[in-house]
């Protein structure tokens, strides 16, 4: 099994301090330590994060896309209640055209109420958010497919009349969905997604919800293994424990998230309990960015052992 892996470009609290110029510098530099060697990389979809600054998505990954054409570029993820359905469809279309099939769709329900609120969007419930992402991978997927020329879907939540997407984008941008809710988003994502993403999660908790996706893929006739599955999350590795435990002092992270941690012996044998579940891209933050010793000691040390 090919193992891929991704760059989380810091954004909010996680990225450096400092002036536009410095931090795109920054974002460069690391892109091009990264390209040829890395998979991808991604960019969280949120427009504020206290005060702290925060550069929208799409176009970032648009900007980014040109500069470096090694790489696949993706959001991870796009809340979806952000942009008008068919406007997504369109962008993710003209971005997977014009980076020449680099473009992963990553979309989620949306969860950041403080955020709606600010920039003036309606935060309805969760069993709204995931029935309103259910109709915008199929608002998606209908108007990127070739054997319609137009595109009319009536949901409950949004509809399109006639829309036209030209160019199509050849292939369509893969559908990664991030969530784990067990009645509603891993049923979502057995119906809907191609790739799907956890944020965080332990190896055990990881082997539980594929077990329960598994079982909304029996209901519906669908093989899971058709399903790619991704981990995100937060990485410090350096020579010894002590210097990666220290690196994630202050680094912002969720309570309840479980970073990878410690020397590279450490980190692959606790990349190989994900792998061992098939997992087979990962999507780290460097703790120790805007340095690059951890990333210049994962792809000397530990990608190797994942390239045999």
């Amino acid at each position: 099994m090919k193992i891929d892996f991704g760059w989380e470009i810091p954004s909010g609290r996680r990225r450096p301090a400092g002036p536009e110029v410095a931090y795109i510098a920054q974002v460069r530099r690391i892109l091009d330590r990264l390209s040829g060697r890395f998979h991808s990389a991604w960019l969280p979809d949120h427009f504020m994060d206290g005060q702290a600054e925060m550069p929208e998505a799409m176009t970032t990954l648009s900007y980014l896309a040109g500069l470096y054409p090694a790489l696949y570029f993706g959001p991870v993820v796009l809340g979806q209640n952000y942009r008008n359905p068919a406007l997504l469809a369109k962008m993710a279309a003209t971005l997977q055209g014009l980076s020449g099939g680099r473009f992963i769709l990553g979309l989620g329900a949306g969860w950041k109420e403080e955020e709606y609120r600010a920039y003036g969007y309606d935060f309805p419930p969760l069993p709204t958010r995931v029935a309103q992402l259910a109709e915008v991978v199929q608002i998606c997927r209908a108007m990127w497919d070739p054997t319609q020329p137009e595109a009319t879907f009536h949901g409950q939540h949004y509809h399109i009349e006639k829309a036209i997407c030209q160019p199509k984008p050849v292939p369509p941008p893969p559908v990664m969905i991030g969530g784990g809710g067990e009645k509603l988003m891993l049923r979502l994502i057995a119906q809907h997604a191609d790739w799907w993403n956890l944020v965080g999660v332990t190896p055990a908790t990881y082997a539980h919800k594929i077990k329960v996706l598994e079982q909304h893929c029996a209901d519906i006739g669908r093989d899971p293994a058709s399903i790619r599955k991704t981990w995100a999350g937060v990485i410090s590795l350096a020579s010894t424990r002590r210097q990666a435990e220290a690196a994630m002092q202050g680094y912002p992270i969720w309570p309840e998230d479980t970073p990878i941690l410690g020397t590279p012996a450490e980190v692959i044998t606790q990349l190989q309990h994900y792998t061992s579940l098939g997992v087979d891209c990962f999507i780290f933050g460097f703790a120790d960015e805007p340095g690059l010793a951890g990333i210049n000691l994962f792809i000397e040390e530990v990608m190797p052992h994942f390239e045999r």
